[in-house]
């Protein structure tokens, strides 16, 4: 089989490309000039999502049986911040690849990211959250993310594309940028171990209940769902269990030694937070009996370990 990946060179991307290989597929890859995958046996393109001419070229070269569609701005706390940027590159920018995909000759079966976050202000009685439940969306990214599935569903209406869309919840481990919560209590624990930084953990809302779930099981959920989900259908991706971030934060500080004071920074805080998001998975575990298999200890052992060594090596 061959795969490509829209947007590769981040988090999620490069764990795929690994997924995808350690599978015997041929793998191409996206990234944006100035971005690098350095992977053996990938095939690297540019590509600006927001110009359908290099979106179709790449495309049409590879002539792939397999895409998924990463590339995003997939901070929250981004997203208050630059409305436009999220809006241009979660939107326009996945309205360009369902239209590229739509006239190529080939058709490749078309896997849409999204994310947990899209339901929004779950009310009481509605978790675990099933693919059914209404989307409201809470924040600038979510609002993009609802949006590109409902052009994904439009799409494989209107013209018969094999598309699916996923909504990943919180997914985390080594390699994950510091702006999200885990990677940045891990780095923050890093460096205060190695001297760098006071004894201070900075934190934002704790008290909010996440559905976690480990990097390496969700892209596994992926290339599943590639070979064995259905078309049209939307899945969730994630552990089936919430757990709070200060549960979280607890965790990640035993793994260390060192005395850390917690400290709320208000720069973390949300305009608006969703006190709970737990996903009901039925849906992917009956489609194509993926279970997530990396218990959530290894996974915060795994990336502390990513931070101490790239705080070392800094």
């Amino acid at each position: 089989m061959k795969a490509f990946i829209i947007g590769a060179a981040g988090f999620v991307g490069g764990h795929l490309a690994d997924q995808m290989l350690s599978l015997g597929w041929s793998v191409g890859a996206s990234k944006m000039p100035q971005e690098t995958i350095k992977k053996e046996g990938v095939a690297v393109y540019n590509i600006d999502i927001l110009d359908p001419a290099s979106i179709r070229a790449a495309l049409t070269e590879f002539a792939p049986d397999y895409i998924v569609h990463l590339a995003a701005q997939s901070s929250v706390a981004l997203s208050w911040k630059n409305p436009s940027l999220t809006i241009d590159v979660n939107i326009k920018g996945a309205a360009n690849v369902l239209e590229t995909v739509r006239a190529l000759q080939k058709k490749p079966r078309l896997l849409l990211v999204g994310s947990g976050e899209q339901y929004g202000h779950v009310k009481k009685g509605e978790c675990p959250v099933g693919e059914e439940n209404p989307m409201r969306p809470g924040n600038i990214y979510a609002a993009t993310k609802a949006c590109q599935d409902m052009l994904g569903k439009i799409y494989a209406d209107a013209y018969g594309m094999d598309v699916m869309i996923t909504r990943a919840f919180n997914h985390i481990g080594p390699g994950q940028q510091p702006m999200f919560a885990v990677a940045s209590f891990c780095r923050q624990v890093a460096e205060i171990e190695a001297g760098l930084s006071q004894p201070v953990l900075r934190v934002g809302n704790l008290s909010a209940q996440r559905d976690f779930t480990d990097v390496r099981d969700v892209v596994r959920a992926y290339t599943l769902l590639l070979e064995k989900g259905r078309a049209g259908e939307v899945y969730n991706v994630g552990s089936g269990k919430a757990i709070a971030i200060s549960n979280i934060l607890e965790k990640i500080i035993s793994l260390s030694h060192a005395q850390i004071r917690i400290e709320v920074d208000p720069e973390r805080l949300r305009p608006v937070d969703i006190p709970l998001i737990e996903a009901d998975i039925q849906k992917l575990v009956r489609d194509t009996g993926w279970h997530p298999v990396v218990p959530l200890e290894q996974t915060l052992q795994d990336t502390l370990s990513y931070w101490r060594s790239a705080v070392k090596n800094a």
